[in-house]
């Protein structure tokens, strides 16, 4: 059922009320009336507003509330929650959308321009300052790409990676100073 529609439902103070109170137990239109203190002219209308709509239902006798059709129209018809982009710039962040799905690398890019955006991106893994081991390297890399050799190779030649007997460092790319 569309949001619209359950809302529609219970715009109506009456029908609000009598929903209510088969939520909190009513089960005839009597208990209904004496939980909600509306007429039982108004209560029968409202009920067969509800029972049309499949908010309330009759089982073995007694009214019974569908309450699982508000998590089924939150989780049915709500929109896709906003990415928070990648990068301010949104040049880059639509390159980093592109090629970054889950954390991971899904494609280096072929053009340069995109793939240092890209490397540039993963090279901010690496804190300024800090030398690693190659394979403190090779574990973060393996976390973005399967492939890890070439990212590795392509930090290093792009001089956002630098390195020298075994171990690297981050020699280049943006710092983030906030």
């Amino acid at each position: 059922m569309r949001p619209e529609v359950l809302c529609g439902l219970l715009a109506e103070e009456e029908r609000l009320r009598v929903y209510a109170a088969v939520v909190l137990g009513a089960g005839t239109p009597s208990e209904v009336a004496a939980g909600s203190g509306l007429p039982a002219r108004e209560v029968v209308s409202a009920l067969r507003r509800l029972e049309q709509g499949g908010l309330v239902s009759m089982v073995d006798g007694r009214l019974v509330a569908d309450t699982g059709a508000f998590k089924d129209a939150v989780r049915e018809f709500s929109p896709d929650p906003a990415e928070e982009p990648l990068d301010p710039d949104r040049q880059r962040a639509a390159v980093l959308r592109a090629f970054v799905r889950d954390g991971r690398l899904v494609q280096l890019p072929s053009a340069r321009s995109k793939r240092r955006v890209v490397l540039e991106h993963i090279a901010a893994c690496f804190e300024p300052g800090v030398r690693y081991p190659e394979r403190a390297v090779d574990a973060v890399l393996r976390a973005w790409y399967d492939d890890y050799v070439t990212l590795r190779r392509y930090l290093i030649d792009e001089d956002l990676l630098a390195r020298d007997h075994g171990l690297y460092w981050r020699a280049g790319g943006y710092v983030d100073v906030s």
